[in-house]
């Protein structure tokens, strides 16, 4: 483990969303609502050519994008997801794409969970 982080015993998934600009804080309020304690939004800008953002992400062409990391304990992320697929309408063509990832070791918040703002 690299020193000064704290490792989580898996008891946190992170949510990333990407969707189309503009449609991010939608997002973010309905992951709240399911119990997320906020998110991250960042900006960004897909690189594939046209044809892949379709036919491959599923995501209509328009290479501006916004990015919503959200940290989650694991019994919470089902619900989370799903609100976020049910507000960003991602179950259809062309409205993005969201994906859980296993989170090792944390940095920079453990006052949060400390506080137990984070569980």
């Amino acid at each position: 483990m690299i020193e000064n982080t704290t490792p989580i015993n898996a008891e946190h998934k992170l949510i990333v969303t990407i969707v189309s600009k503009g449609s991010a804080s939608k997002i973010v309020a309905a992951s709240r609502k399911a119990g997320a304690g906020g998110g991250t939004i960042l900006l960004g800008r897909g690189t594939a050519g046209k044809s892949v953002y379709l036919e491959i992400l599923g995501i209509n062409f328009d290479p501006e994008k916004e990015i919503i990391l959200t940290l989650a304990p694991k019994d919470r992320v089902e619900d989370i997801l799903q609100a976020i697929l049910d507000e960003g309408n991602l179950n259809k063509p062309g409205k993005g794409i969201g994906f859980v990832v296993n989170v090792k070791g944390l940095a920079g918040i453990f006052h949060l969970l400390e506080a137990g703002k984070l569980q």
